[in-house]
């Protein structure tokens, strides 16, 4: 398929489920690992049936607890780095995220996201030897960050290359998980094309975790909406329609045929 007709760079931030801590559920670690790796099972079984590539932003504290199901995805898949932990973050878990990553997969790791896209000093990113970072989202959430003045599309700062998540062409309406769940379809699905008409990409990100029952945790409804089954047909439907008219491709592999690296 051409790739004037646009791509889509779909990617998951695979994690431990650590989001009820935030509102006061104490969730023990193995439980949070669980629920990860429950909804890391559904959606690889959902991208590789319908055989599209996806970067999985992954936390080197997952790949430690599944280094075999982490060693086994389809080579078409990308790996990136997700730091060490969900929940805590130190510059040396840049490094050392990388490496453990490097090491279970047997696979180079190129990229960053930030969990929670929390912000990051992109020397620090260009130390760790990182090619791009994508902790990004150049949008208005309530309570998270206001990056409404930063660059809607792929640019560099400080040496690095940055690929934000993709926001609507006007009113950078968020294209991401929570829109996703809770906006009608037809609307995710026009932003989503809209986005592509403008930029000629368009970079989603999603959680496994969302992909499978919730109604255990005490976290926000608007977090946990279709969690499950609803969900998992939604980004069937999803993935379905936009094959259908535009390319998936890994982040790694859109930034190599742009020549933006290496």
């Amino acid at each position: 398929m051409a790739e004037s007709k646009g791509v889509v760079l779909l990617s998951f931030d695979v994690e431990e489920f650590d989001m009820p801590l935030e509102y006061g559920q104490q969730v023990p670690e193995e439980q949070q690992m669980q629920t990860g790796y429950n909804g890391f099972k559904v959606t690889m079984n959902i991208i590789d049936s319908l055989a599209v590539p996806a970067t999985l932003f992954t936390t080197a504290n997952f790949a430690d607890h599944y280094q075999d199901d982490l060693r086994s995805i389809h080579p078409h898949h990308e790996i990136a780095s997700h730091t060490y932990y969900h929940s805590s973050f130190k510059n040396e878990d840049l490094l050392s995220s990388k490496k453990r990553l490097e090491e279970i997969s047997g696979r180079t790791v190129k990229g960053l996201r930030m969990p929670r896209m929390r912000a990051v000093e992109m020397s620090e990113v260009k130390a760790a030897g990182y090619s791009y970072d994508s902790s990004i989202n150049p949008t208005w959430v309530p309570g998270r960050y206001n990056n409404l003045k930063l660059p809607r599309n792929i640019y560099t700062q400080e040496d690095m290359l940055r690929l934000p998540a993709s926001v609507s062409a006007t009113f950078r309406i968020p294209l991401f998980w929570l829109s996703f769940k809770n906006f009608p379809y037809s609307l995710f699905l026009n932003g989503t094309k809209g986005a592509i008409k403008k930029d000629g990409y368009v970079c989603l990100y999603f959680h496994p975790w969302e992909f499978v029952d919730l109604s255990a945790f005490k976290i926000p409804g608007y977090t946990k909406r279709l969690a499950g089954k609803p969900l998992q047909e939604r980004l069937f439907r999803l993935i379905s329609d936009l094959k259908k008219d535009y390319q998936f491709l890994t982040i790694e592999n859109y930034l190599q045929q742009k020549n933006l690296i290496a």
